[in-house]
């Protein structure tokens, strides 16, 4: 297959090496070209054979081919291409989908979460709901007639990029876009599962990464191992909650894309949702956290607005509106876990 991966962050990149890698016979599983916005970066990753700002220390494969350009061209560079992945960061999905519009190939994005809302209160329940949407809702508005999906499930781009087993979910609508993915991506270092819940699938990528930094508080405080297992458990339920609320299937979330990735995200020491909270408990600021992160980590930017539309549609998500809480500066990690455990008895499946 032809593979055309957009964006050259640690994610974009370690897929790219991942399918471009060659097989047992030698020969390159598929023709990848991995697309940078910065010519420089192509350039040194060219003449370096590395990511060595996202991934360093891992080569990349002799078979992978690297561009940049101008987005405005991107038509004419994804011609004769078979699958076109966009791996940008979430602030930039909508324009590229935009820029993608036409293309007929199939096209499938890695980001996860929730376009940033707004610097205000969560909406109340009346109210209508809030402009921040999935990347899946951002699709349906600015390029309606593109054949498109997510990839998404429990994976560190280190690992993938080393070829450690890894699993993933191929979502979407369209059954030959999932078929596209499985294709490519399938191999014996990385499993792919088909998955027609496009919804389930990226509210679990995208509530998952508030509930890794709520996760890293935890852990920061030093709360021990129940603790953990119970704000995991309790995260997982209000991830379903939102996810069937806007029209996901229950059992998506007992799958890679819900459990597995917040298990992942939420105890792994790779996972920079995670090393959010940990920092803020430390008593860290928020700026001082994210220029310590140096990389985008998710959870930050969309958790105001899974709150809001959780909010939006009566959902009940605690947990999540203390993160947004202590992010904002309105409790200290401390203050947000006593509130927690303050909250009146009730039946755990109600």
């Amino acid at each position: 297959m032809k593979i055309f991966i957009l964006g050259a962050g640690a994610w974009g990149t370690a897929l790219a090496i991942n399918a471009a890698r060659s097989a047992d016979a030698g020969a390159p599983r598929h023709q990848v070209t991995l697309w940078a916005r910065d010519a420089a970066q192509a350039a040194a990753m060219q003449a370096q054979r590395t990511n060595a700002r996202y991934l360093p220390g891992v080569a990349l494969p002799d078979a992978l081919a690297l561009q940049s350009g101008d987005q405005a061209s991107l038509v004419q560079l994804v011609q004769g291409q078979d699958l076109v992945i966009v791996a940008t960061p979430l602030s930039a999905v909508r324009s590229m989908l935009q820029s993608l519009r036409h293309v007929t190939a199939p096209v499938a994005w890695l980001s996860k979460g929730f376009e940033a809302a707004p610097d205000a209160a969560p909406a109340p329940a009346s109210q209508s709901a809030p402009p921040g949407l999935m990347v899946h809702e951002i699709r349906a508005q600015v390029a309606p007639n593109l054949k498109a999906g997510v990839l998404s499930g429990p994976s560190f781009a280190q690992e993938v990029a080393r070829g450690q087993p890894t699993a993933l979910v191929a979502a979407s609508e369209h059954a030959d876009v999932r078929e596209a993915l499985v294709a490519a991506f399938h191999n014996p270092s990385l499993r792919v599962y088909a998955n027609d819940d496009i919804v389930g699938v990226e509210v679990g990528g995208a509530v998952k990464n508030v509930l890794a930094i709520a996760t890293g508080l935890c852990d920061g405080l030093a709360l021990g191992l129940n603790a953990r297992a119970a704000l995991i458990t309790r995260g997982l339920a209000e991830m379903t909650r939102l996810g069937v609320a806007l029209g996901a299937r229950p059992e998506t979330f007992t799958g890679l894309s819900g459990l597995g990735d917040l298990v992942l995200t939420a105890t792994g020491d790779l996972s920079r949702n995670r090393k959010v909270g940990l920092l803020l408990a430390q008593g860290k600021s928020l700026p001082e956290v994210l220029q310590t992160l140096g990389h985008v980590a998710e959870g930050v930017y969309c958790a105001r607005t899974v709150v809001q539309r959780a909010a939006s549609l009566g959902v009940d998500m605690p947990i999540a509106r203390k993160v947004v809480a202590v992010l904002d500066g309105q409790l200290q990690p401390a203050e947000a876990v006593a509130l927690l455990m303050g909250r009146g008895p009730r039946a755990e499946l109600a």
